[in-house]
């Protein structure tokens, strides 16, 4: 099978840092979980019937929190006129105003600008789980994994991790975007390594393809692999497979890639998972995808958008993000046990990065499990989705909603006369989108109800028509909207 190439050129990279004496090892420092000095590794056995993990079967009063922001009224007033501020606004609110030197008013807004899709930022399992590991270890050694910052409760997580994605191991690194970064950067300098030596001719060089809407990590990756000489990249039009396969069709370099963000986050929208696997078989590439914003919400068990679309075993290397749904902080690639060795011998992001805290890991990992076990909430949030679209017409088809307007201007009043009105939704202006599509991005949340989506649906159509509003919409999604599937 022409996909085993890959696997013998990963292979001989690895024997070659192994001989050259570069081949970097992880050593877990393992750490008690309780006075008794328990190592970590035996609760590791006891883990899957997750009984320590209290689950609930719908919403709570502290789901309000992941959904419900207060900002104080001069930080309001600096919004609405657009005046750049330089973050002090809530200092006067918070100290202050105790003394009565600077008496300070508060506004509630509801939030639908964040991306915590499942609203696990505020569940008190997750919380509790962070509380519990920094009253026993602080915040754990500090240092890089590779020096003394990779404890058993990062193995843990890797674990559960690698588990939920189908993959035979997974590497934790600090963000998603460190992890995009460590892996663009290993691809590159894979051509490099089996050069031996020498700097490795056009033909040696792995290509990178790349959609054109890809999330800045990657592409600030793939232009670092590509500077470095081992790379040369190749950029597709966003989802036009016609395009992709006349490139790899063209393209006489052995090693291609082909990288994509599977549910994009600006536009929405989904990458044609069926379509890229035909490709794979076709032409042999390795497939990565950036699965940020699905995990978690997408699949039977929130293993995300390759599971939803049955194409788990063609995705060669997945990245992920534990900022997003998870509700906490930190990014991870689940691949191959010989993947995670090159990428953690030669991926820089992650080499001179100190390691997530043990109490974030903790955190992180309860909410993994919180999220298998809680499966109403991905029912909730795609319940959600399927309210905009009846309350608007527009045909979305995820919870990130693009509602372009064009001009800045118009972005600016939208979303000052949505502040107004009592909701979070910020103007998304260039560089992050290209000039004249300036937009507003709404995300949803499990934590939000249909009386939130009724409230912001009648403010936001009294700032912008909703039959002018463009929806990217390259795949369609409707098996994500059954509730059957959970």
């Amino acid at each position: 099978m022409e996909m085993s190439l890959w696997d013998q050129w990963v292979e001989e990279a690895v024997s070659k840092l192994e001989s050259l004496k570069l081949l970097r090892s992880l050593r877990p420092i393992h750490l008690p979980i309780n006075e008794q000095s328990k190592p970590i590794d035996t609760q590791m056995k006891n883990a899957s019937n997750y009984d320590e993990f209290e689950a609930f079967d719908g919403l709570r009063q502290w789901d309000r929190a992941s959904v419900e922001v207060v900002i104080a009224d001069s930080t309001f007033q600096r919004w609405v006129r657009e005046v750049p501020s330089c973050g002090d606004d809530a200092d006067c609110g918070n100290q202050e105003a105790e003394t009565g030197a600077c008496p300070q008013k508060f506004r509630k807004l509801l939030l639908f600008s964040g991306n915590d899709y499942l609203g696990l930022s505020s569940h008190p399992t997750v919380s509790t789980a962070a509380a519990k590991a920094a009253l026993a270890h602080g915040m754990g050694p500090r240092g890089s994994a590779l020096i003394c910052g990779y404890t058993s409760y990062h193995g843990l997580l890797e674990s559960c991790l690698a588990d939920l994605k189908k993959k035979e191991d997974c590497l934790l690194c600090p963000t998603g975007f460190s992890a995009n970064m460590a892996l663009m950067t290993t691809l590159g300098n894979l051509g490099s390594l089996l050069a031996k030596g020498r700097k490795p001719l056009k033909d040696e060089r792995v290509a990178i393809f790349s959609d054109a809407l890809n999330h800045a990590s990657i592409i600030d990756g793939i232009r670092l692999a590509e500077r470095q000489g081992n790379a040369e990249v190749l950029v597709y039009r966003h989802c036009d497979m016609s395009h992709l396969n006349e490139l790899l069709f063209s393209c006489t370099m052995k090693k291609k890639v082909v990288v994509t963000d599977s549910l994009f986050s600006m536009d929405g929208d989904f990458a044609p998972m069926s379509e890229l696997a035909k490709l794979r078989k076709r032409h042999g590439f390795l497939l990565v995808i950036d699965d940020a914003h699905g995990t978690f919400i997408c699949g039977k068990n929130g293993g995300g958008v390759a599971e939803e679309f049955n194409c788990e075993s063609d995705v060669d290397i997945c990245i992920g993000t534990l900022s997003k749904a998870a509700g906490c902080h930190g990014g991870f690639v689940a691949c191959s046990q010989r993947w995670k060795q090159l990428i953690q011998s030669r991926g820089r992001s992650f080499i001179f990065s100190t390691s997530t805290p043990v109490p974030i890991v903790a955190a992180a990992h309860a909410a993994v499990i919180v999220a298998k076990k809680e499966t109403w909430r991905r029912r909730a949030i795609w319940n959600r989705v399927q309210d905009f679209q009846a309350l608007t017409g527009i045909p979305i088809t995820s919870p990130i909603i693009s509602l372009v307007v064009g001009s800045e201007e118009k972005a600016l009043q939208a979303s000052r006369y949505l502040l107004k009105s009592g909701f979070h939704v910020t103007a998304i202006r260039p560089p992050t989108v290209p000039p004249n599509s300036c937009r507003l991005r709404v995300t949803l949340s499990a934590a939000h109800t249909l009386d939130d989506l009724k409230k912001l649906t009648t403010a936001l159509s009294e700032c912008i028509n909703f039959q002018d509003m463009r929806v990217y919409s390259t795949t369609g999604c409707a098996s994500l909207y059954s509730t059957s599937s959970f």
